[in-house]
């Protein structure tokens, strides 16, 4: 057994388990997102980017004055673009969503059909059951080159 201290961390330690998604949930996620981000994030977004369009003037004979401006502007431009990325990202994530939903959205049940009718297949059929559990069922070689690593002389 792992000692507590080398095991990581507690909410770390179920990563790679089973994910699972509502696929119909997440078709309407995608609308909502989308709706919500055309009509509170855009008009919202234009009007940040204009308040932040105008250029101040630089002082001329002040240099602390002149670093303080430059290092707005480039804060004020950095800050237009994250603006726009948020705006874009959430866009994309609506857009991956809605693409989720409708390539999978028939996925599980078409998986669960396609299962039962294998199984009711197997059911017609006189297949051998399986082996009783603790049974050896390899068979014996039937020639060929002996791999066991003994010799022959």
């Amino acid at each position: 057994m792992i000692p507590e201290e080398d095991r990581g961390p507690a909410w770390l330690r179920d990563y790679g388990g089973s994910i699972e998604a509502d696929i119909q949930r997440m078709e309407e996620f995608a609308k909502q997102l989308t709706a919500e981000v055309q009509k509170n994030y855009v008009p919202h977004m234009e009007e940040v980017q204009a308040d932040m369009l105008p250029d101040l003037p630089g002082p001329v004979d002040f240099p602390e004055l002149f670093e303080f401006m430059t290092a707005h502007r480039t804060v004020q431009q950095d800050t237009s673009t994250r603006v726009w990325e948020v705006g874009d990202g959430t866009g994309g994530l609506a857009t991956a969503a809605e693409t989720v939903s409708k390539n999978y959205g028939q996925a599980d049940a078409f998986s669960h059909a396609r299962v039962r009718d294998v199984e009711n297949a197997l059911d017609q059929t006189t297949a051998a059951p399986p082996p009783p559990a603790g049974t050896q069922t390899a068979t014996p070689p039937q020639g060929g080159t002996d791999n066991s690593g003994g010799s022959d002389a």
